[in-house]
């Protein structure tokens, strides 16, 4: 089932409007897990950092020991002719996608030759600035390089925050505030997390258990150019439970504030709106 609407989808080199099958039961990535994507928007006309979410793309196949078979810059030309399709001022959800198709050594190494390659676009609008959400805390962690392949954005890795997801909601609450293995802030179950403290922005240090995003370091870049000091950093828990702010980093939405952790309630601070400003202003003049 699709999340968003007015869904195209670009298989075997060309566009198809809806939603249609590219996926076969014997794939590898169906029913071995070797699935990869990423996620861009299109918004207000501007598709933002679409070379570098293209990008990953085809470093997360290589992750995967998936060989990527289209160019970054090849895959944002048919991006930007699949848009061709929609309103001006439609807000679109950007998702190229590969999979391995055949099985190597033992059925489960992926075979190094021909790659299973789709793009969907599907109508998804952006939350609006009020739009808020809440975090709860999970037992369940990030997992570190040895364990899975958290340098990749792989719909393997997916169940793990889902069930996150699922416990913090079961609680009350919209979205899970997720630990690494060795019991520091981490990320949310979906996006990246920030807290601000005083007018200054801090954030967890990359370490290998979650992928600092895209929007992540355009947010950061953003800060420091409008004289915002920004700290990667370990975090701990309560330093969440002491922050003046909180919010969360991510392509679907860019911006999205929270308003609880637990127990502890915070107000959409004036860092939180300002962030929101600079992103589009930064998009806007980057055409």
């Amino acid at each position: 089932m699709a999340t968003g609407t007015d869904i195209r989808t670009y298989h075997d080199g060309r566009w198809h409007e809806g939603d249609v099958a590219v996926i076969r039961a014997s794939d590898h990535g169906a029913w071995l897990g070797t699935t990869v994507f990423d996620g861009a928007r299109y918004a207000h006309g501007l598709t933002p950092d679409l070379d570098k979410h293209c990008a990953r793309t085809n470093a997360s196949a290589r992750a995967l020991m998936i060989e990527p078979t289209v160019e970054a810059g090849e895959m944002v030309e048919i991006v930007r002719e699949g848009l061709k399709a929609y309103p001006k001022d439609a807000a679109v959800y950007i998702r190229p996608m590969y999979w391995a198709l055949d099985g190597g050594p033992l059925g489960i190494l992926p075979e190094q030759g021909p790659t299973g390659f789709a793009i969907a676009l599907e109508a998804i609008p952006m939350a609006p600035p009020e739009a808020a959400t809440t975090l709860g805390r999970t037992r369940f962690r990030r997992p570190v390089m040895e364990d899975a392949v958290v340098n990749a954005k792989a719909g393997c890795l997916y169940p793990n925050n889902a069930r996150m997801i699922a416990e913090a909601r079961a609680r009350g609450f919209g979205n899970a505030l997720v630990a690494d293995a060795l019991g520091h802030v981490a990320e949310s179950a979906s996006s990246n997390v920030f807290i601000v403290k005083d007018g200054e922005v801090f954030t967890p240090v990359p370490n290998g258990t979650f992928l600092a995003g895209i929007t992540r370091a355009r947010h950061i870049a953003n800060l420091r150019a409008d004289g915002v000091r920004v700290h990667e950093t370990v975090m701990s828990f309560e330093d969440v439970i002491d922050a003046d702010e909180v919010f969360l980093s991510g392509n679907m939405h860019k911006v999205t504030p929270v308003t609880a952790f637990e127990e502890t309630s915070y107000q959409i601070g004036p860092v939180t709106r300002r962030l929101r400003e600079m992103y589009w202003d930064w998009a806007a003049s980057a055409g």
